[in-house]
């Protein structure tokens, strides 16, 4: 059977959740009996997929792009489409939400539902993003959708009026593609204590929110410093807000790096905080888990579906609420242990070798 992946996303993120969601699948499927796998990415600027066995994927990492132009993805795509023709697969899974039908029309088509965000928070978003219009279009084109967690599950029954039995549910796993044994110290981490916030800050990712919790306890600003890695430098805006809620410029810090940088920080940090206002899934704190750092989070969305028994929960809307508990919760080293523990547990319960198992059983019953 022949799987092909197209190269939407892979425009899109250097690094990601999506993006390595797609490469961990494509990785593990392309190893069981009787499947032909295929990333077909012509022009790309994504690092997981130099780390996957070669011959895997068609196409070339344009260095030191952060992000393709709107001309050069369209490209991108139309070159895709002359290529998955070629390769005329069974079955395409798209990678993202594209508008267009790409590839052999004969081909089974699957497209992951990651999250209802835009549908549910549209204030955080443009007027002119167009998601949720091509999100719809992937979905009715699809043969069948995969959605990463019940709750997304329900939400795109309630919200797009979707059959069930057009959706199946299938978990993420967790772990990061780390290669070596990277220190704190190589990150540029403070030597104080410090949690951790993982990935973008913008809008229902509600880093605002836990920025105003964390300048609101004294006791949490003279004894941890707050580290985060990933989603660039800190914009002005951010900057003037520190200032407003008079933080120390030195005791917020923006990391960038590799798997093997966060994985540093994981195994450093005394908790990962996960504030956002709504998740589909939510990988950072699995990846927490892996490293036994505790982790403190978010009530909303299916964060609780995924953490479970493993986490601490506030109500990310309640910045009082979350200050007390994340300062509550990092001096408790009873607590502490406790969630570290639960966390390994719980990771029992996800991982990539099912999630592809799982994934590959979908394809099959399709083709």
């Amino acid at each position: 059977m022949k799987v092909s992946y197209d190269a939407q996303i892979f425009h899109e993120q250097a690094y990601g959740g999506v993006s390595r969601y797609v490469c961990e699948l494509a990785a593990r499927i392309s190893r069981l009996d009787a499947m032909e796998v295929s990333i077909t990415a012509p022009m790309h600027i994504n690092a997981y997929l130099e780390s996957l066995p070669a011959g895997l994927v068609s196409g070339f990492r344009l260095p030191g792009a952060a992000r393709l132009p709107l001309s050069v993805r369209a490209a991108g795509m139309l070159m895709g489409d002359v290529m998955l023709r070629g390769i005329n697969p069974d079955l395409i899974h798209e990678t993202y939400y594209f508008p267009y039908r790409t590839g052999p029309r004969r081909a089974r088509r699957v497209v992951t539902i990651h999250d209802m965000i835009h549908e549910k928070l549209p204030s955080f978003f443009a007027a002119t993003d167009r998601t949720p219009k091509f999100k719809r279009m992937a979905a009715e084109r699809a043969d069948h959708i995969i959605c990463v967690s019940e709750q997304t599950r329900r939400d795109l029954m309630e919200l797009r009026g979707i059959e069930p039995g057009k959706i199946s549910v299938v978990h993420h796993g967790f772990g990061l593609m780390a290669k070596g044994e990277a220190t704190a110290g190589s990150a540029s981490t403070p030597k104080l204590p410090f949690l951790l916030y993982v990935g973008p800050r913008g809008g229902y990712k509600n880093f605002s929110g836990l920025l105003s919790a964390y300048a609101a306890s004294k006791r949490l600003r003279r004894e941890c410093h707050l580290v985060c890695f990933g989603g660039g430098k800190f914009t002005p805006a951010e900057r003037d807000a520190m200032a407003r809620l008079e933080l120390d410029p030195g005791t917020v810090f923006q990391v960038a790096g590799d798997d093997d940088v966060l994985a540093s920080l994981y195994r450093s940090a005394i908790a990962l905080v996960y504030p956002s206002l709504y998740e589909g899934f939510g990988i950072p704190p699995l990846e927490a888990m892996c490293f036994g750092c505790p982790v403190i989070c978010s009530s909303a969305g299916s964060i609780p579906e995924i953490v479970g028994d493993a986490g601490k929960y506030f109500n990310p809307l309640n910045m009082e609420e979350m200050s007390d508990i994340i300062e509550s919760t990092v001096h408790t080293s009873a607590l502490l242990e406790a969630l570290a523990e639960r966390g390994r547990q719980r990771l029992k319960q996800f991982s990539w070798d099912r999630c592809a198992l799982e994934t590959a059983a979908i394809y099959r019953r399709l083709a």
